[in-house]
């Protein structure tokens, strides 16, 4: 369980097929903390601690997850957004959320306004849809909706989310990964049969 919160950046170290898995290698300042089996949230992705090492640490993707995320777009160099998972009794500062990503969105617009950055994005998910000023998460980020449309939405990103998050690296055309609001889910998942 995460809370949509940055804790930090990682950058992507290296990057090693096996089979229809990716191992990904994370540098971090977040890796001496860590341990073998911990969660940690990967530009949204719930993903297993599997090794560790100096400055760094593996996580593996499977086919899955690389099927249902933008993880198989990921290059070395590029900076991917971390948070561990929260602990009981800790404030939630974001919304709920589970890492368990629900599909990838493309970029369509940025417009940057005076002092702040809205980002536009498009996604093809019928059975998923946003609420005006409800939660979304993009890239493990825990966001507010606005100008929420049938398979489109915007998020307002403040200086100081663009500075510390790897919005300040999306580009119109990138792929982010999407999760909806778990509240929200269950609510229109036990409505179905009323609509």
């Amino acid at each position: 369980m995460f809370t949509g919160i940055i804790e930090s950046l990682g950058k992507i170290s290296h990057l090693t097929k096996e089979g229809e898995n990716l191992h990904i290698e994370i540098k971090s300042t977040l890796a001496p903390e860590l341990k073998i089996d911990q969660s940690v949230s990967h530009n949204g992705v719930c993903l297993t601690v599997v090794e560790l090492k100096e400055n760094a640490y593996v996580v593996t993707a499977i086919k899955e997850t690389l099927d249902k995320t933008s993880l198989n777009s990921l290059k070395e160099g590029a900076l991917i957004n971390l948070e561990r998972a929260m602990k009981m009794g800790d404030r939630l500062d974001g919304h709920i959320v589970q890492g368990h990503v629900d599909g990838v969105a493309t970029c369509s617009n940025i417009e940057e306004a005076d002092g702040s950055w809205s980002f536009t994005f498009e996604y093809k998910y019928e059975e998923f849809s946003t609420v005006e000023k409800g939660s979304i998460t993009v890239n493990g980020v825990s966001l507010t909706v606005v100008n929420s449309k049938k398979g489109a939405f915007s998020v307002a990103i403040i200086p100081y989310t663009f500075e510390n998050t790897n919005f300040k690296g999306i580009e119109v055309g990138n792929e982010v990964n999407l999760e909806f609001d778990i509240i929200g889910k269950y609510v229109k998942n036990l409505m179905k049969p009323y609509l």
